[in-house]
Parts: C-alpha cells; sequence; structure tokens
C-alpha cells in the first residue's frame, strides 16, 4: 500500500511538472513569455535540478526500493513501461525547445535588453 501510494505521488507530481512543460511550449509557440510562463519554468526547472542532482534518478526510486519494488521504479505502475523509460529523452528536447521560444519571445519583448 506504502509503494502504490509512492507511484501515485510520483504520478501526480510527474503529471503537474509535465502539464507545466506543456504551457511552457504552447505559450513558446504562441509568442506569450510573462509571470505564468515563468513560474512554470520554475517549476521544470526545480524538477529537472532535482533530476541531475540526484544522478539522473528520481530521488523517490530508493524509497520504492526500501518498500519492496526490486527495480525502485515509480513509474511502471501508472506510466506505460517503453514511455516511462524514456521521459528524459523526450523530456530533454522539449525543455530545448522550451527555452528557445521563450528566449525568442523575451528579446521581442524586450529589444532594449538585448
Amino acid at each position: 500500500m506504502a509503494l502504490q501510494a509512492v507511484k501515485a505521488f510520483h504520478t501526480l507530481a510527474w503529471f503537474s511538472i509535465e502539464t507545466c512543460m506543456a504551457y511552457l511550449l504552447y505559450t513558446g509557440f504562441r509568442g506569450k513569455t510573462d509571470k505564468r510562463a515563468a513560474t512554470a519554468a520554475a517549476v521544470v526547472t526545480g524538477e529537472t535540478l532535482i533530476f541531475v542532482g540526484n544522478g539522473f534518478h528520481c530521488p523517490l526510486t530508493p524509497l520504492a526500493r526500501r518498500l519492496g519494488d526490486p527495480t525502485g521504479s515509480v513509474t511502471d505502475i501508472y506510466l506505460p513501461r517503453w514511455f516511462a523509460h524514456n521521459l528524459p529523452a523526450i523530456h530533454v528536447p522539449l525543455l530545448v525547445i522550451a527555452a528557445v521560444l521563450h528566449r525568442r519571445n523575451f528579446r521581442k519583448q524586450h529589444p532594449k535588453s538585448q
């Protein structure tokens, strides 16, 4: 039961972070860089820094192992296996695209700060 709770929490956190990522991409393509986009970027950046700082592993993995999952996977129960396994490879290009789009938008909105 505790393991399922950890996996459910991870899924909720993942969904929240990916919602922010989708918002960044949407607003980036729409040419809208604002405070909401900055907040979404802070959430995504925070998650990325935590992931990188933890050796490119989810910090919930050791907890999942202690709770009985032999692989320590926190994504296998609520995300398709192929998707969970490839999340970093999917996410990195999206981060780059969002950063490029918002840099472009910021430059258009603030031409004197270039």
